[in-house]
């Protein structure tokens, strides 16, 4: 699912810090209520378009007393969100950069809040578009910069679970969305949409208003060369003083982890695609895909047009159908955050995979083979949704992300993060955008219907073998340890060599490991130059 999390940066906690300390994973949690705002934006646009006044306001009247949209205003409506977000995911950064993480996210929510606005006030299809286009660019910086802020302030030892909870809130946020339309969806005039898109403006202020109370991200004022600032910072995080020996300790690491940077020396994005000893290009590459293959599990067309699909399955409250498959999204994100630092993320993706290309062959078999009237095969192809909908929601939605963030080297993880963040609104935006034409019936559609389900399974096919070649095992293991795991090994091999990496690390801890890295690449480049 688009929007996800992206864990960057070293966290905090490190340098003997307690894991005791709970204000710093309560403040960053509550960045995650970012992923409301699209979870929400997604699952009301699923059901508002199909929403008899918001088709009396902005579709035709088919000449039999119903109003209806084209396929291709239906594409456009849909999809055009992810376009937007596109654009504002490139944006975050320099702006993360200029206003800091804590400003850039509330500057987001504005910017959301002014799409929004121009929805709610919109009677024709082209100033709707455009509100979904600033609401996108909103959602679209706020997709990297909460999941960037949350990395850079979270504990270590709990980074990927508390990054994981961005995707746990757009999976909330899909259920508010279907809740809300569920009651709003019988009334006659246009508060029936108008409610339900009203309602983002509360999203938006609480997260905005939230965040303005929050500290700052203590790397990023580090990095400007704000010590003091850092310090009050990252003791309000970690509920101690200022002048704590464990804050100093603390920022004496953020300090060696920026000079790391700095003697790398800055990078391009041609810089990524370089074949290096530590496989920058394959690296970047793999993030870059592995976004891909989360979009094409086909997750998005249950939550874009599900309440489409069903209705056209012969179910007969598919609103109601839309709300439980939101609820077992929600309930089966929980055990994903669990599982990420216990069981691991390349067998979690693994099993993932696997899961989801069974249930949409089943899904697809029996749409195909038995009829729409017959109520033990609706029962079974909503169970198997529901089902499928479970393995993505434990796997894939929260875990993709966090690797992601995880395995890109420290000279472009910045540049590559960004790359992949904008891989997956790019898919998002194409799938959004062709699905329509793939499902619906009438000319110059494919009318697949429920067959499409045979397309989103052998693409899960696709998933199992990526995972299998190209995702390495990076549970318990630092950003810097994760950069020796590549040079040294292969991602079938991983496991095996990730368990040396972890008594290494223990032993060295990650300044030690910072310096052993740096001293890598000083002499990798002198080869180098001895080469030329």
């Amino acid at each position: 699912m688009a929007g996800g999390p992206v864990a960057s940066g070293g966290g905090v906690g490190g340098g003997g810090t307690p894991k005791n300390k709970w204000a710093g994973i309560l403040m960053t949690a509550f960045a995650a209520f970012g992923g409301i705002l699209f979870g929400y934006d997604t699952g009301v646009i699923g059901g508002v378009k199909v929403m008899d006044a918001w088709l009396r306001t902005f579709g035709k009247d088919d000449g039999a007393g119903k109003y209806a949209i084209s396929t291709s205003t239906e594409s456009l409506v849909v999809s055009i969100l992810s376009a937007g977000t596109f654009f504002g995911a490139l944006l975050a950064a320099p702006m993360g950069d200029v206003l800091g993480r804590k400003w850039g996210i509330v500057s987001a929510c504005l910017v959301f809040a002014f799409g929004v606005a121009l929805q709610m006030g919109a009677k024709a299809i082209p100033l709707f578009v455009v509100g979904r286009i600033f609401a996108g660019l909103g959602v679209g910086m706020v997709s990297c910069l909460v999941p960037m802020y949350q990395s850079e302030c979270s504990p270590k030892w709990i980074r990927g679970a508390v990054v994981s909870c961005y995707q746990w809130a757009i999976t909330i946020g899909l259920l508010l969305a279907s809740i809300v339309n569920n009651a709003t969806q019988h009334r006659a005039n246009d508060s029936a949409w108008q409610i339900p898109t009203g309602i983002q403006f509360i999203w938006a202020a609480v997260l905005a208003g939230g965040m303005s109370l929050l500290p700052e991200s203590p790397r990023y004022l580090i990095k400007r060369h704000r010590d003091e600032d850092a310090a009050k910072s990252l003791a309000r995080l970690t509920s101690s003083s200022p002048h704590d020996p464990e804050v100093a300790l603390e920022l004496d690491e953020i300090r060696a982890n920026l000079r790391a940077e700095e003697e790398l020396g800055e990078s391009s994005y041609a810089d990524c695609f370089k074949m290096t000893h530590n496989k920058i290009l394959f690296r970047v590459l793999s993030g870059i895909f592995l976004q891909a293959w989360q979009q094409l599990t086909g997750i998005n067309f249950i939550f874009y047009y599900g309440t489409t699909f069903f209705q056209r399955s012969g179910i007969s409250d598919p609103f109601l159908i839309s709300v439980a498959t939101n609820v077992v999204n929600v309930g089966m994100t929980v055990p994903g955050i669990w599982l990420i630092d216990r069981a691991g993320r390349r067998s979690l993706l693994l099993i993932g995979a696997a899961g989801m290309l069974i249930c949409e062959y089943i899904v697809a078999i029996v749409g195909v083979a038995v009829s729409e009237d017959n109520l033990a095969a609706q029962k079974v192809l909503i169970a198997f949704v529901c089902i499928y909908i479970a393995f993505f929601a434990a796997t894939w939605g929260p875990i993709a992300w966090v690797i992601t963030g995880e395995i890109f080297p420290l000279n472009v993880r910045a540049k590559a993060m960004s790359m992949a963040t904008a891989s997956n609104w790019l898919w998002n935006f194409g799938i959004g955008y062709a699905t329509p034409y793939l499902v619906n019936p009438g000319a110059g559609n494919a009318n697949l219907g429920v067959k499409v389900f045979f397309i989103w399974g052998s693409t899960c096919v696709g998933c199992l073998v990526f995972t299998y070649f190209c995702i390495p095992e990076t549970k318990g293991l630092s950003l810097e340890a994760i950069d020796v795991l590549y040079q040294n090994t292969t991602p079938i091999h991983s496991v095996a060599y990730r368990r040396r990496l972890i008594a290494e690390e223990e032993a060295l801890g990650p300044v030690g490991m910072q310096e052993k890295e740096l001293g890598h690449e000083k002499e990798k480049s002198g080869e180098h130059v001895e080469s030329v």
